[in-house]
């Protein structure tokens, strides 16, 4: 049921994506009408959409795919999804279930403050957390495992939240990626 009201939205979203294309330019005065020859006019090429499909491996390298994106971004000292990065992980869930032969690694990161076993606790519930989130979604336990790797991989390395923001994250690799 879930699946059917996603799929519904995307096509209503693409629906009113190309109707919003399809505006009239502004009208102008008429030049009188051409006199034809007799021949038919030549059809114009059908409308297709652009991009990759969003369940193949292109689609993890294309920027304009939902499944571009890898990290989910934690609050301090949390390991709950926020409702901003929900979107994402369905993206990659649906992913998983239409390519059951691919594997996920999932690292959980924490940022430097806290002592060295609590952060790979944290992370390996951040981690844990974005696995439950995909198995909702229909991933299987076999395609995605859960790892922490505490405060051993920072994006950055400043000492201040806007640097720290970005080091609390869960970030998805896919097989052959690690």
């Amino acid at each position: 049921m879930r699946r059917t009201a996603i799929a519904l939205t995307t096509a209503v979203s693409v629906v009113l994506m190309l109707s919003a294309c399809s505006s009239q330019p502004p009208a102008q005065e008429q030049s009188p009408a051409a006199v034809s020859d007799g021949t038919p006019a030549p059809t114009p090429a059908p409308v297709t959409a652009q991009g990759v499909d969003p369940y193949s491996l292109a689609a993890l390298k294309d920027p304009n795919s939902a499944v571009y994106k890898r990290s989910v971004f934690f609050d301090y000292d949390q390991y709950v999804i926020k409702d901003e990065f929900r979107s994402l992980i369905e993206a990659h869930g649906m992913f998983l279930v239409k390519n059951p032969n691919i594997k996920m690694r999932i690292q959980g990161n924490a940022d430097e403050r806290g002592s060295r076993e609590y952060n790979l606790a944290l992370g390996q519930k951040r981690a844990e957390a974005m696995k439950n989130a995909l198995m909702l979604q229909g991933a299987t336990e076999a395609q995605v495992e859960a790892v922490s790797l505490g405060e051993e991989k920072p994006r950055c390395t400043e000492s201040n939240e806007s640097c720290w923001s970005q080091n609390r994250r869960g970030d998805m690799l896919y097989t052959g990626e690690f």
